[in-house]
């Protein structure tokens, strides 16, 4: 119970035996990652030593995925609830600020590519439901928001929790996030084929080479075969910082219950747990308590400006968190906080470069954040499927994701984690309702310590055939191998 509960800091670091154990459980690379969180704040490095072109790329890639797909929906939430055109541009630069500041800050404390953005399914949701409350008790409801997920995160109980989840379950569900961008670069080469094949020729032919500039330069590719053809007008507008508009909060119980709940329960569920899972899929040890907490109190500061909510990001987080940002684990954070600086002059610069992220083609942005996320999909498939014993859960947590289901407001993402852990315990319990019968049975028992349970043993197969060699050198303790780095008790 106790190691559950270690955070990422480097004061309370692993005996020594646990850490050979903990090595060896994680994939390469994996270790160096969760060092690099463990520094702390000792020996911080140089942010402008460890920057380098692949991470800022990597930085500006998030921020131009976030806000010319994203950014739609808020927009489309404010001319639901007929805001003004100043109370939609301070909305939009609390968004980015918030996003901004949270994401460069942390990056730099923790030394972990911590990507925050807006929430987006919050947004989706405030579409239906904005334009039904005064606009004043929609920043209650904001300000309530912010508080209850700092309050969340900062008990430690959503971490608890997450750190429960098996880790085959996560990467299923993070797979499933991915599956959409990386099929999305593909479905578009009947309407743009030049800037697709030149992005992914491109990408896996400098990939041989070096992956940590792949993504760069399938970018720079698909930016000039698209500029190349023809019909392609971007319109930038005059250059102006935003001005942030202060509204004095009002609260109602309407209020609460129809905007507060939902918009809490969507951004913990479809952003913060996906957020959690990206950074401990690539080996990283976030501190929940920190990342939640700080996410949530910046939500309630920018909520009297129109801020909805700041979250831990997913998709454009597996842009910044892959070895396509930087090889080294440990100076991946440069893109977290690159991707706060391009938030920040989003914000600052107003509506100009807002309105030059959406103008740009929508498949371009769609193949450029396909081919960003190859390399985080094909790292999360294959940890999903790497235990045997729990692939069953993993499949369904991919499935269920990847489907892009909404029911009652809340994603696919959740919806993910909540089939795929229930498909885990049903295995689980049947596995255990069998080792048990075994364990009354002698004969049966000393059949299956020697790889035979399967065979002749009349009940004691669980219809998946014997037990596999990763299931069977547990040992003593039952606890599973942990390919992306949970603790040991999580699953």
């Amino acid at each position: 119970m106790a190691r559950s509960s270690r955070k990422v800091s480097g004061d309370s670091p692993l005996p020594l035996n646990e850490r050979r154990n903990e090595q060896e459980a994680v994939p390469a690379g994996a270790g160096a990652a969760r060092r690099a969180g463990e520094d702390g704040g000792a020996g911080r490095r140089g942010v402008v030593r460890d920057a380098s072109l692949s991470a800022v790329l990597a930085g500006l890639v998030a921020v131009v995925v976030s806000c010319s797909g994203p950014l739609v929906i808020v927009l489309a939430a404010a001319d639901a609830g007929r805001l003004s055109p100043d109370q939609t541009a301070s909305w939009v630069w609390a968004a980015c600020v918030g996003s901004g500041v949270t994401c460069a800050a942390l990056s730099w404390w923790t030394r972990m590519p911590v990507i925050t953005a807006f929430s987006t399914p919050g947004a989706a949701v405030l579409v239906g439901s904005l334009g039904a409350y005064p606009y004043a008790e929609a920043i209650g409801a904001f300000l309530v928001t912010g508080l209850v997920m700092a309050l969340i995160g900062v008990t430690g109980a959503f971490g608890w929790a997450m750190r429960r989840v098996p880790p085959g379950v996560v990467a299923g569900m993070l797979a499933g996030v991915l599956f959409s961008f990386g099929a999305g670069v593909f479905s578009a080469l009947d309407r743009i084929p030049v800037p697709v094949l030149a992005s992914v020729v491109t990408y896996f032919a400098v990939k041989r080479r070096s992956a940590r500039y792949a993504v760069a330069c399938a970018f720079l590719a698909a930016v000039l075969a698209t500029a190349a053809g023809p019909g392609v007008d971007v319109a930038v507008g005059d250059i102006a910082p935003a001005a942030p508009l202060f509204t004095a909060p009002d609260f109602s119980l309407q209020a609460m219950v129809g905007i507060a709940i939902p918009l809490t329960v969507v951004t913990m569920a479809s952003q913060n747990a996906p957020g959690l899972a990206v950074l401990t899929a690539f080996g990283y040890r976030p501190d929940d308590r920190t990342l939640i907490g700080v996410t949530g109190l910046a939500s309630a500061a920018l909520a009297p400006f129109g801020g909805h909510a700041i979250n831990l990001a997913a998709i454009t987080a597996a842009i910044c968190t892959g070895e396509e940002a930087h090889p080294d684990p440990r100076r991946r954070y440069v893109a977290g906080v690159a991707c706060g600086f391009f938030y920040l002059v989003t914000g600052v610069c107003g509506a100009a470069l807002v309105g030059l992220f959406t103008a740009l083609p929508a498949d371009l942005v769609a193949v450029i954040a396909g081919v960003a996320l190859l390399g985080a999909f094909s790292t999360s498939l294959a940890q999903a499927v790497a235990d045997e014993s729990g692939r069953d859960a993993a499949v369904v947590a991919f499935l269920t994701t990847a489907s892009g289901v909404t029911l009652g407001g809340i994603g696919s993402a959740c919806w993910g984690l909540v089939l795929g852990l229930a498909t885990h315990a049903t295995l689980t319990l049947r596995r255990r309702a069998r080792r048990r019968s075994n364990e009354g049975a002698p004969d049966r028992s000393t059949d299956a310590e020697l790889g035979g349970g399967g065979g002749g043993g009349g009940g004691s197969s669980d219809g998946d055939g014997d037990r596999s060699p990763r299931e069977a050198g547990r040992g003593q303790s039952g606890a599973p191998p942990n390919p992306i780095s949970f603790p040991s008790g999580s699953s």
